[in-house]
């Protein structure tokens, strides 16, 4: 049990990160809807490096607008920016279509178009500011607003339908109820081990960014995509940062 859920660690690394993993046996990708409890924990990882590499810098005497790039850029070369690149493509597809047809093929395509440029731009700005205020309240809340939007996922998958029957998540598949609640238990855990009872609104208002995407793509394609997945964790992401600065007003 325990090499079993080492490897789902593993496969959870693999999957939401690019950071070098040792070789899995071709078994264990049987597991990554299971996997996806682990979410939260790669999602630790790459708050834990953000919230370092932002920290070294403030250490360093940059200004703290220039640490938070910082933190931020170490954030997308540690996902591969796939997280980003679902954003785009979401807002793209749903947006720039007229048909549920048109909306996928757009999502589909590798081209990016105006709505995803702007979303990008605004995404990035967001998280830039949320990631400069936090970093003057320490690691904690960095590393919060990762593990928590990364439980957004999981729960997304599960009761979403895939609108498509390809990609990368509908080769992942569904995870089962257990998975998402562990999941959603685990982020939970360490929000509340990392800011304290402030992980409450902050885990309300993840659900709540969820929520609303959930009811968005059910509407205009009626499913969930890899790309919608991605934009989640985006949205939730700034949410739930934004609610830890209000919070520290």
């Amino acid at each position: 049990m325990v090499r079993v859920r080492l490897e789902e660690i593993g496969l959870a690394m693999a999957l939401l990160t690019r950071l070098p993993m040792p070789r899995l046996p071709d078994s264990a990708f049987a597991r990554q809807a299971t996997s996806a409890w682990a979410w939260p924990l790669a999602g630790l990882m790459v708050g834990a490096l953000g919230a370092l590499a932002g920290l070294g810098a403030v250490a360093l005497g940059l200004p703290v607008t220039v640490a938070a790039l910082i933190a931020l850029a170490v954030q997308m070369i540690t996902t591969g920016a796939m997280h980003e690149d679902g954003l785009a493509d979401t807002v793209d597809g749903l947006w720039g279509g007229w048909t549920r047809d048109q909306r996928l093929e757009i999502m589909k395509d590798s081209h990016i178009g105006t709505y995803g440029v702007l979303a990008l731009i605004v995404s990035a700005g967001l998280r830039w500011s949320v990631l400069a205020g936090l970093l003057k309240l320490g690691a904690g809340p960095v590393v919060a607003i990762a593990v928590l939007s990364r439980a957004s996922m999981p729960a997304l998958m599960a009761t979403l339908p895939n609108a498509r029957g390809d990609g990368l998540a509908h080769k992942v598949g569904a995870p089962p109820r257990g998975a998402v609640g562990s999941a959603g238990g685990l982020s939970l855990i360490i929000t509340l081990v990392s800011i304290g009872l402030s992980a409450v609104p902050a885990t309300i208002a993840v659900l709540a960014g969820a929520s609303l995407l959930s009811w968005i793509a059910w509407r205009k394609i009626g499913g969930q995509t890899g790309d919608i997945l991605g934009a989640s964790q985006q949205i939730t992401e700034i949410l739930a940062g934004l609610t830890l600065l209000i919070l520290a007003i």
